[in-house]
């Protein structure tokens, strides 16, 4: 297959298929994370790449023949289609991050910030407990391997000669936007029910008695009903996550 072709060529297909997968790598939950060394993930990211170029050639190869101008050209529209894939996957778990924080605010440990696991920014210990938990759930559900395979069968809807397609790129991300959402608040509602009647309740006490500290006194009960809630709802939580995060984003 490689026989008779110029040292230049193999070298800058592979290259190509690097942008893509690399940029991808680069923004997709997990492999992003602080914690993980950035050799690591280079040689994470070299490593599928060439696994994945036996399958990528024929896409590839017929594009590589041209100017200087249209090859830099080719470099940044692979890096933008590969940080497209990888930004919608992100954009799911970003979305839960923030719902965590908001349970977390609602069920009494908003003030009490820690440090993250896979964040470098600080977070309270349930947020850090859920996203790790779905993270772990995704990649305990293969959810890497289907970014695998949507990364090769980006070459037919996304092919190297058609270049990048911001308008698309920016239709995916804001159907990604609006969906992640609607279903962190779909996670999220139990507690924000849950956050109303509370407050409401506080508030009454409040008023009915002004000179006893009811936050201070509420503030235990709060907490306590707040994680009998998660000890109840945290299942229920993470499958619904993971129902959602698989069809709608490799689906993408």
């Amino acid at each position: 297959m490689f026989a008779g072709l110029p040292i230049e060529t193999l070298a800058f297909a592979g290259f190509l298929a690097f942008c893509r997968i690399g940029a991808c790598f680069m923004l997709m939950p997990g492999f992003s994370s602080v914690r993980i060394a950035m050799h690591v993930r280079l040689f994470v990211a070299i490593a599928v790449s060439w696994a994945l170029i036996a399958h990528l050639w024929d896409a590839i190869l017929p594009n590589i023949a041209g100017t200087t101008d249209r090859m830099i050209l080719l470099i940044g529209s692979e890096l933008l289609i590969g940080a497209t894939i990888g930004l919608v996957t992100r954009i799911y778990t970003l979305a839960l991050q923030f719902g965590a924080s908001a349970v977390a605010m609602m069920a009494g440990f908003g003030g009490m910030g820690g440090s993250a696991v896979e964040e470098p920014e600080p977070q309270s210990a349930l947020t850090a407990i859920i996203t790790l938990s779905a993270l772990l759930l995704l990649f305990v559900f293969d959810f890497h391997h289907e970014i695998l395979k949507a990364l090769v069968m980006s070459y037919q809807v996304a092919p190297v000669a058609g270049m990048f397609s911001a308008q698309s790129a920016l239709i995916d991300l804001t159907d990604t936007v609006s969906q992640s959402f609607y279903l962190t608040l779909r996670l999220a509602s139990p507690f924000v029910a849950y956050a109303i009647l509370v407050n409401l309740a506080i508030g009454f006490v409040n008023k009915l008695a002004p000179q006893i500290p009811v936050y201070f006194v509420s503030l235990p009960f709060v907490i306590a009903g707040g994680l009998i809630l998660m000890y109840f709802g945290i299942g229920m939580m993470l499958s619904l996550f993971v129902d959602g995060f698989i069809p709608t984003t490799i689906g993408r």
